[in-house]
């Protein structure tokens, strides 16, 4: 640890985190917010205000999974660590089953802190659970609290209840209502709440009866820069370019490229329609789809299946057979390789999700020169507004998408402007020093605060003639701020 400088202590609660070879989609916990912690709590070790990140997580040991989550410390990069703290069973839960447990993970916490002798200068805790476990926290050690909701769960019911689904079903599932409870005590504790994008504070926010948009800071995550970028001269011919090979009567076309999850808000249904019916898009371009990974259709989760079974039937249903690729799996190292190989085709990158919070993968294409179409929902507004790289779409329109992909790939200048714009406007807007910055700012104006304002209530206590009244609590205090 540096002599000098910040302690930051985040909380991501749930999935699978590990420093290497993230198990991203290996269940619907460890996917983006999990990469996103990881990258956030490199760059800020890197920055030379803070001394050191520690990224608390549930420590488990659970046979069907790998042996490092049982190890209490894990390193990130220097200055930069996992820290597993146990709670509830051994085995591995889902997140909503974790809900039991928070006092339990606060508590163990508390201890941990106080045996290591080293306190945090402010908690930060990312989604509901760690939401409410990093805000009782942060009170008991007196110290600022800061909240990233990543995706909010009124948001995320009024979804599913539009979808047709059962209030009841849903309580039972997914426990919206110590969801709720849990994000409403995270915003009100709050020094500040970080978001992605402007329309979660204008559009998802005011329904939670502790939204306050002047502790709203729109900080958008970055992008690792050393993975994606374009394509070098001195590059190894791409490996992937072989098993898309195997799907497509002429592979040099240009590459219509959607990386997705198979989840039915990806929307790779209007995708393929939009493809399969424009005779001139097919006859210009080949679709690939990067729609996880599968052993088999039948093994996959029943959501899964009825997505990827879907795209089999469209691609029967228009003959697609030599257009499009869908290859079973991948490797997360093959992702930036993809952009290239899209880029380097002429080709671009299509993300039509019904909804997006904020589409890393539109930056991650961008970085690499491919330009993009994309849902006019959230994010992509954003990014295309700041990166000028591509045209947003209305997901439900097929003829739109199709249009929108063929104006990109038949534009040869106007693709290069594209492309030129999108990596210059990666690297001033999106990269992760940008946004470590900005946070640390942040940060300070947070602690200061703070710092004024138990200053304030000390001199306010010993103007009373009140003091030692609650010596317990002082010498608590004190012994945090040593």
């Amino acid at each position: 640890m540096r002599s000098r400088g910040l302690y930051i202590q985040m909380i991501s609660l749930h999935g699978k985190v590990r420093s290497r070879d993230v198990e991203l989609g290996c269940d619907a916990d460890t996917g983006g917010q999990v990469l996103y912690v990881l990258e956030l709590a490199r760059a800020l070790a890197a920055h030379p205000e803070v001394a050191r990140v520690d990224l608390l997580t549930r420590r488990f040991s659970d046979p069907d999974c790998d042996p490092i989550y049982a190890q209490p410390i894990e390193e990130i990069a220097p200055g930069a660590r996992i820290v597993r703290i146990p709670c509830g069973p051994e085995a591995y839960l889902r997140k909503e089953d974790l809900w039991p447990h928070i006092d339990e993970f606060v508590r163990n916490t508390r201890a941990w802190v106080r045996n290591s002798r080293h306190y945090p200068d402010l908690v930060h805790g990312h989604y509901a659970d760690a939401g409410l476990a990093g805000a009782r926290l942060a009170s008991d050690l007196d110290i600022p609290f800061v909240f990233t909701g990543h995706s909010l769960g009124r948001v995320k019911k009024t979804r599913l209840l539009a979808d047709g689904a059962d209030p009841r079903d849903l309580e039972a599932r997914f426990n919206f209502q110590t969801r709720f409870s849990a994000e409403e005590t995270a915003l009100a504790e709050s020094a500040f709440i970080v978001t992605s994008t402007i329309q979660e504070i204008s559009e998802q926010y005011p329904s939670y009866r502790n939204h306050c948009p002047d502790r709203m800071r729109v900080i958008p995550p970055g992008v690792d820069l050393g993975r994606f970028r374009q394509q070098r001269a001195d590059d190894p011919e791409p490996a992937f370019a072989g098993r898309l090979a195997r799907f497509l009567d002429d592979p040099a076309k240009p590459m219509i490229l959607a990386v997705a999850r198979p989840d039915e808000r990806k929307n790779f249904r209007t995708l393929l329609q939009a493809f399969g019916r424009d005779p001139e898009l097919r006859e210009r371009a080949n679709l690939v789809l990067i729609a996880g990974c599968r052993e088999g259709v039948a093994s996959m989760r029943p959501q899964e299946r009825r997505v990827m079974t879907e795209i089999l039937e469209l691609v029967d249903e228009y003959d697609l057979y030599g257009s499009v690729a869908y290859p079973k799996r991948h490797q997360r190292e093959d992702v930036p390789e993809l952009y290239r190989m899209a880029a380097e085709s002429g080709g671009v990158f299509v993300n039509p999700a019904l909804v997006e919070p904020f589409g890393l993968t539109l930056l991650e294409a961008a970085a690499c020169g491919l330009p993009v179409v994309a849902t006019r929902d959230g994010g992509p507004r954003d990014i295309i507004r700041q990166c000028r790289n591509g045209l947003l779409i209305d997901p439900l329109d097929a003829k739109g998408i199709a249009d929108a992909l063929k104006a990109v790939i038949s534009r040869p200048r106007t693709w290069r402007i594209r492309s030129i714009n999108g990596v210059a406007g990666v690297k001033t807007h999106y990269s992760w020093p940008r946004h470590a910055a900005a946070y640390v700012e942040q940060v300070k104006i947070a602690i200061d605060r703070r710092g004024a304002k138990r200053r304030s209530l000390e001199a306010l206590v010993r103007d009373s003639g009140l003091a030692g009244v609650d010596s317990h609590r002082e010498n608590a205090v004190s012994g945090v701020f040593a």
